[in-house]
Order: C-alpha cells, then structure tokens, then sequence
C-alpha cells in the first residue's frame, strides 16, 4: 500500500525524459503528477503506462469549462486509472458538481481536487483579475465551495493549509504545491514553505518538482525529503 505524501510533478516535455526518470523512481515511495506540458507532447497513451506500471497518478489539467464538457473529461480521466484528477473551482458550483457526479459512475474513483489560487500568484496579480480581498480569504471562500459541491479537497499554499482545516475539517484533503527543501531555489513559487513545516500547518499531499527532478539522485532526494516528513 502507497502511504507516500509526495506527488513528483513530472514537468518534462517528452515521453522519453519522463519515462527515463520514472524508471529511476519506486511507486510504493512517492505519486506522479502529469501536467498540461507533458499530456500535450505524450497524451493519454503515456497516463495508462505509468498507472499501468503501479503508480499513483494525479492527472494535473485543472479542467474549466462548461459543466457538460467537465464532466466528460472528468470521465475520461476515470477511465484512464488516474488516482487524481482536478478542476478549477473558480468555474463554480455547478461545474464542480457535475465533475463529481460524473466520477461517481466508477467503480474506481479517482479523488476529485479542486483548484483555489495558483501559487504563482500574488495579491496585486489577483487584484488585477477582479478577486478582491487577500489570497487566503480567497482561497478559503472557494474551497468551501469546492467541499460543498462534493469535492474531496483541494489544491492550495502550504500557507493557507492551517486555516482550511479549520474552515473545511480534517476530512477534507489538501494539496499543496510550492513546497521546497530548505535552502532550495524559489523559482517561479510567491508562496512556498517547506515539507516538514507543509505536513506540520495540515498538509495531506506536497506537490514537489524540480528539487527531485533535477537532483544529481532523484530516488536519494526523494528519500530524504520523505525522511524529514513528520508522521502526523
């Protein structure tokens, strides 16, 4: 059984490169996050092999559309075998809802994420967008929509980790991105923390890339970063 917290976000572009590195990894040790880059270049085909290959795959598109067209993908990605899947919960109530019904036609439900705020952005950036007030009322306010339309959680900063559980319940999962090691470069992440203190403020997944993608020893990297996670 895959008790892993950590999902590897496999941002590569090829089907080659993501398989070399898969190959390097254990799927009981860790999960596997395909985004839109490497779906685009490598396609459903490259989803069924991973999962064939016994690994926990969260299928990373965050899906915004109508909710007839949400559904159908949503679809789609059940009967790929994804463990995961996510929508953007910024398409709303009904969107989300007919997400959730359409995965409850599987015998094998993937967990359905919703998405609150990219950590890319910074209060000013959603400002500009029209979303008013501080990304964590934000965040809060959607991900209680996303738990009342029947999600299973949702994908949000290490940072606001403390506040949905008190909001949303110790039930209902978090997913978060933005986590580096200590001493790990920022990159393109506004609002980052680190693995120990993400599982320590609620943390239930932690979404990491580039400090075990491009690690020297991505199973050595990913055994030490699983190692300094405290049990909770």
């Amino acid at each position: 059984m895959n008790n892993s917290k950590i999902i590897i976000a496999l941002d590569f572009n090829d089907m080659g490169t993501a398989l070399s590195f898969v190959l390097q990894l254990d799927p009981q040790k860790c999960r596997i996050k395909i985004g839109k880059e490497l779906f685009t270049s490598a396609g459903p085909k490259m989803v069924e092999r991973f999962v064939g290959m016994g690994f926990d795959v969260f299928l990373d598109l965050k899906f915004h559309d109508i909710p007839n067209t949400v559904a159908r993908a949503c679809s789609a990605a059940a009967e790929l075998g994804v463990w995961m899947v996510n929508v953007h919960a910024t398409g709303g109530r009904n969107m989300m809802a007919a997400a959730r019904e359409a995965i409850d036609q599987y015998e094998k439900k993937p967990l359905l994420i919703g998405v609150t705020v990219l950590t890319s952005l910074s209060a000013t950036e959603l400002h500009e967008i029209g979303i008013q007030g501080t990304p964590e009322e934000a965040v809060d306010r959607l991900a209680r929509l996303a738990q009342s339309s029947g999600l299973d959680g949702v994908v949000c900063s290490p940072l606001e980790t403390a506040i949905l559980r008190e909001s949303c319940g110790s039930d209902f999962l978090l997913v978060t991105p933005g986590v580096r090691p200590a001493g790990s470069q920022q990159n393109d992440q506004t609002r980052i923390m680190t693995p120990e203190d993400a599982i320590r403020n609620g943390s239930d997944f932690l979404v990491i890339g580039r400090p075990i993608t491009q690690a020297d020893d991505p199973a050595a990297a990913l055994e030490s970063i699983s190692q300094s996670i405290p049990s909770r």
